[in-house]
């Protein structure tokens, strides 16, 4: 019982430090003057439009643009995890 708890105790160490890894990533995401930036965890830290689109442009890049910024950073984090060694005991 006590092996599984430090087991826990050390996913948990884990996903914190993978966690600390993915917020200083950033991943910047230009389309058509409107721009994303988003961190590791997936946080939009700035957003800016400089264009001159309709609503319905500008809301059909901007889902486009969050899409695939959520993408990449699922990758790096794919990236981060196997660097790490995954976690152990999830398999």
């Amino acid at each position: 019982m006590f092996g599984k708890l430090k087991q826990l105790k050390d996913l948990r160490s884990q996903a914190k430090t993978m966690q600390s890894a993915l917020a200083e990533e950033k991943i910047d995401i230009e389309k058509n003057g409107i721009k994303l930036s988003m961190n590791g965890n997936m946080e939009v830290t700035d957003m800016s439009i400089t264009s001159d689109l309709s609503k319905e442009e500008t809301a059909r890049i901007s889902k486009e643009l969050f899409n695939d910024a959520i993408k990449k950073t699922q990758r790096i984090m794919a990236k981060k995890m196997q660097e790490m060694g995954g976690f152990p005991g999830l398999g």
